[in-house]
C-alpha cells in the first residue's frame, strides 16, 4: 500500500502475492487470467469475479505479506477513484477510505491508497447508482461566506444514502477540481449566493452547462487556497480534457444562501460566524439538501422547476425559492 501520487512499485514480494495475473486462475465466469484487467480507456479490472472501476466500492483485504499500514485498514470499506498500474506493469487499484477526513485532499500528497485487485473484495456487485457529491465551499473567517462548511456541519448527524459524498472544501479550489472529475453523476455546490434576495433565502441555482472558454480563460488557474466556484469548474474541465481519456463534468448544481454580511477579503479584521438570518437558514438548507439529495439519486439529470418539497425561505410556509439560468 503507498499513499498519495506515489505509483511506483510496492516491493518485489508484495508484486508477486499481489498481482492479479500472479496465479493465473480465472477469475468467476471462466475468464482467462490476463483479462482480469482492462487498463487504459475503460480502467476496470476484476475482483473477486466482479468487474470494478472508479466508482465501486470495496473492502479491503491485505494479504499475508502486507506491511503494518496495510494491516491497518483490514477490513475497512473503501471506494474506488481509479485503477492503474505502476511502472512495472502491475495493476494497482487506487481507493480513498471511506471516514477518512483528508480522502478529499487531492493536491500534494493526499490520502489515497494503492492496493493490488487480490486485497479487495467487491461490497456492492452489479451495476451502481448514481453518485452525488456535496461540496461545501467558502470561507471561515469571512462571516456569511461560511454557509457552505457550515451546511456540511449541520449534515454530519444525518444519514445519507449510499452513492453521496459530502465535504468540506472549504477554501481548497484545487481540490474541489479534481474531485469533480471522479466520475459523479451530479455536484452540488453549498455556498453563499449574493442573489438581491431576502437575507436568509436558499435557493437551488441550476447555472447550465458552461460556455465554452478559450485563450487565456482557458490557461487560468485558481490560486490553491482560493474558492472561485467559475475558475473552479474551468480548471476542472481544463484537467479533464487534457488527458488521453478526457473526463466530462457532471452535472453542476448550486445551494446558495442570501447573506447578510458580505466581505471582500482584503478587510483588516476577521469575522468568525454566522449572522442571525443565514445561521438561521442553516437547518433549512440541510433539509433542502438531503431532499434535492434524494431526487437526484432517482435522476442526476431532473427538472428543477418542480419543487424539492423543503421550505427555503425565511417566510414560514414559503415554498422553496429556485431558479434555473441558463
Amino acid at each position: 500500500m503507498s499513499t498519495g501520487g506515489e505509483r511506483t512499485s510496492r516491493g518485489t514480494d508484495r508484486g508477486r502475492a499481489g498481482n492479479g495475473r500472479a496465479d493465473n486462475r480465472p477469475p468467476a465466469g471462466g475468464e482467462p487470467a490476463d483479462s482480469e484487467r482492462t487498463v487504459g480507456a475503460s480502467r476496470t479490472v476484476v475482483a473477486g469475479g466482479v468487474r470494478i472501476g472508479r466508482g465501486s466500492r470495496v473492502r479491503l483485504r491485505p494479504g499475508r505479506s502486507a506491511d503494518v499500514l496495510d494491516l491497518a485498514l483490514t477490513g475497512r470499506t473503501a471506494e474506488v477513484v481509479a485503477v492503474e498500474e505502476d511502472l512495472e506493469g502491475r495493476v494497482q487499484v487506487v481507493v480513498t477510505v471511506d471516514g477518512d477526513e483528508g480522502r478529499d485532499f487531492r493536491t500534494g500528497l493526499g490520502h489515497r491508497f494503492f492496493f493490488t485487485p487480490a486485497e479487495v473484495e467487491p461490497v456492492e456487485p452489479g451495476t451502481r447508482g448514481p453518485r452525488i457529491l456535496v461540496a461545501g465551499i467558502g470561507n471561515m473567517f469571512m462571516a456569511d461566506d461560511a454557509f457552505g462548511p457550515e451546511v456540511v456541519a449541520a449534515m454530519r448527524g444525518r444519514s445519507l444514502p449510499d452513492g453521496v459524498h459530502i465535504a468540506d472544501f472549504g477554501i481548497r479550489g484545487m481540490d474541489l477540481a479534481y474531485r469533480l472529475l471522479d466520475g459523479y453523476d451530479a455536484a452540488v455546490l453549498v455556498d453563499a449566493a449574493p442573489r438581491g434576495r431576502e437575507p436568509g433565502t436558499v435557493q437551488v441555482i441550476d447555472p447550465g452547462p458552461m460556455p465554452a472558454a478559450s485563450g487565456s480563460a482557458r490557461r487560468a488557474l485558481p490560486q490553491a487556497h482560493g474558492m472561485d466556484p467559475v475558475q473552479v469548474l474551468a480548471l476542472a474541465r481544463q484537467l479533464g480534457e487534457g488527458t488521453d481519456r478526457p473526463q466530462p463534468l457532471p452535472r453542476v448544481l448550486v445551494l446558495g444562501c442570501e447573506p447578510s454580511v458580505r466581505m471582500r477579503g482584503d478587510e483588516p479584521d476577521v469575522v468568525v460566524g454566522l449572522s442571525r438570518p443565514v445561521r438561521e437558514a442553516v437547518p433549512r438548507a440541510a433539509g433542502m439538501l438531503e431532499s434535492l439529495v434524494g431526487e437526484l439519486l432517482l435522476d442526476p439529470h431532473r427538472d428543477l422547476s418542480l419543487p424539492v418539497g423543503r421550505t427555503g425561505s425565511p417566510a414560514a410556509g414559503a415554498e422553496p425559492r429556485r431558479e434555473v439560468r441558463r
